[in-house]
C-alpha cells in the first residue's frame, strides 16, 4: 500500500507524477540554454520520445502488467539471476546518489539567486520537506506532490511563451530572429 499507493489512483495524477518526475528544474533551466546556444537540433529529442513512449507503451509495460513486477530489478532477477539484478540496483543506486544533489542544487541556486536566501538554507529545508512528505504519505504523496508540480510548470510554461510571444510581436517574429541568428538547426 505504501510502496504502490494502493494501485488504485487515477490516469491523470499518475501520468503528471511521470512527467513531472522526468522533467525537472535542472530540464526547465538546461534546455533553453541548450537550444539559445546551439539551435533547435535539440528538438529531435521529441521524435526519439516518441519512438521510445511507443516501446515502451506496447512492448515492455504488457509484460511487466501481466507479471505484476514493480520494478525492472524484478524481471532482472525473474530473467537471469540475483546477480544481474544486485549489479543494475548498484548501478542504478550510484547514479542516482550522483544526480540527486544537481537535481536539488540546480533550483535551489535560482531560488537563492532570486530571493537572497542563502542557498545551504534553500538545500536543506527542500529536502527536509521532500523526505517528510514521502516518508508521511508514501507514493500518494509523491504523486499528489508531482501533479501539483506538473500544473505550475504547465501554468508557468504557457506564462513564459504568452509574454515571451506578446514581448516579441508573435510567433513570426521570434521565428525571424532564430533564422537571423542561425539559431534554427535541426539536423546537423
Amino acid at each position: 500500500e505504501y510502496l504502490l499507493g494502493g494501485k488504485k489512483m487515477n490516469f491523470f495524477p499518475i501520468a503528471a507524477s511521470l512527467i513531472a518526475s522526468h522533467i525537472s528544474g535542472i530540464t526547465l533551466l538546461s534546455i533553453p540554454a541548450e537550444m539559445y546556444a546551439f539551435g533547435t537540433q535539440y528538438s529531435i529529442m521529441a521524435l526519439s520520445s516518441m519512438i521510445v513512449g511507443i516501446v515502451l507503451t506496447y512492448v515492455y509495460l504488457p509484460v511487466f502488467y501481466e507479471l505484476q513486477l514493480t520494478s525492472s530489478f524484478q524481471y532482472l532477477e525473474m530473467r537471469f539471476d540475483k546477480s544481474v539484478r544486485l549489479t543494475a540496483s548498484l548501478i542504478y543506486a550510484i547514479s542516482i546518489i550522483i544526480f540527486v544533489p544537481i537535481v536539488v542544487y540546480v533550483p535551489a541556486l535560482a531560488f537563492s539567486q532570486v530571493s537572497g536566501i542563502n542557498l545551504h538554507v534553500i538545500t536543506i529545508v527542500t529536502s527536509l520537506i521532500c523526505i517528510f512528505y514521502t516518508c508521511i504519505g508514501g507514493l500518494k504523496a509523491v504523486v499528489w506532490t508531482d501533479t501539483l508540480q506538473f500544473i505550475l510548470m504547465i501554468g508557468a510554461i504557457c506564462c513564459v511563451i504568452t509574454l515571451g510571444l506578446i514581448d516579441t510581436g508573435g510567433f513570426v517574429n521570434v521565428w525571424r530572429a532564430a533564422e537571423r541568428g542561425n539559431r534554427l538547426v535541426f539536423f546537423k
